[in-house]
């Protein structure tokens, strides 16, 4: 089921809803290796342990989440593609957008990312994420989706799309792009320790490797968790309260209490 939607919702009229679990699995479903099983508070270790068990037969990875909009990879991969968003209107070339995430490692640029995607489909899981935990829709995706410009299934999105191809500008990319790697990065890293701090996710380890294997995040980074930890928390921190301050709207900055907890 889509990650917009939570359990509670879609078992409301069972008799037996404890029986009931998600399977969240990721596209393309041949190539990623991860699925988020998703529970209630209520729900039966007997169908928890049948749903891992099958999980696992099939070959892929499980990871438990509590029932929560947009589950765990979705919901930390939302911010990183609105920061692309905003980046976009403030004027930053699209292709410098996709090459800055590429280069610190991730498969695919976010501008690519939203258009592979559909820009409507964002627009609706964002417009869901937002009345969970508040924010901003950025203009420019709600202007996309009237012109009807929906990404690569239209052949337009942010990108002219030849097939299975983004048509890309070749602008140069800054020789100091740090402050555009941290803008994109740095918000993916917070709403990760904002899962775990909330319990949607047991254990930092599950949502490194439930990002990595869900997402791509730079596997050779270990996770968002232990990127920051490697950077060093203070560091992190610190970054954040810069772009709060200076930035436009700067608040999406805000460290969460997490990181002053972690021993």
């Amino acid at each position: 089921n889509t990650s917009s939607i939570t359990l509670e919702l879609l078992r409301k009229d069972l008799i037996e809803p404890e029986k009931f679990i998600g399977l969240h699995f990721f596209n393309p479903v041949a190539l990623l290796p991860l699925v988020e099983v998703i529970k209630c508070g209520d729900t039966s270790n007997e169908s928890l342990d049948t749903v891992l068990s099958f999980v696992k037969k099939i070959g892929k990875l499980p990871i438990v989440c509590k029932s929560s909009p947009g589950f765990v990879v979705n919901r930390v991969l939302a911010p990183y593609m609105a920061e692309a968003m905003y980046m976009v209107m403030e004027g930053i070339p699209l292709n410098v957008i996709d090459e800055i995430a590429e280069d610190f490692g991730m498969p695919m640029g976010p501008i690519e990312l939203i258009d592979t995607v559909g820009i409507d489909i964002a627009q609706n899981v964002s417009n869901i994420m937002i009345k969970s935990f508040g924010g901003v829709m950025p203009s420019i995706i709600s202007n996309m989706v009237a012109a009807g410009n929906l990404g690569k299934k239209s052949g337009q999105g942010f990108y002219k799309w030849d097939g299975n191809k983004a048509i890309k500008d070749k602008e140069s990319c800054p020789e100091d792009h740090t402050q555009i790697k941290d803008r994109l990065i740095l918000p993916l890293c917070n709403e990760a320790m904002a899962c775990f701090h909330e319990g949607i996710i047991d254990s930092e380890e599950e949502i490194d490797a439930g990002i990595i294997f869900g997402t791509g995040f730079a596997p050779f980074r270990g996770g968002p968790i232990n990127y920051v930890k490697e950077r060093g928390v203070e560091n992190f921190i610190n970054s954040l309260r810069e772009l709060e301050k200076t930035l436009d709207n700067g608040s999406r900055f805000k460290p969460n209490p997490g990181w002053f907890e972690l021993s």
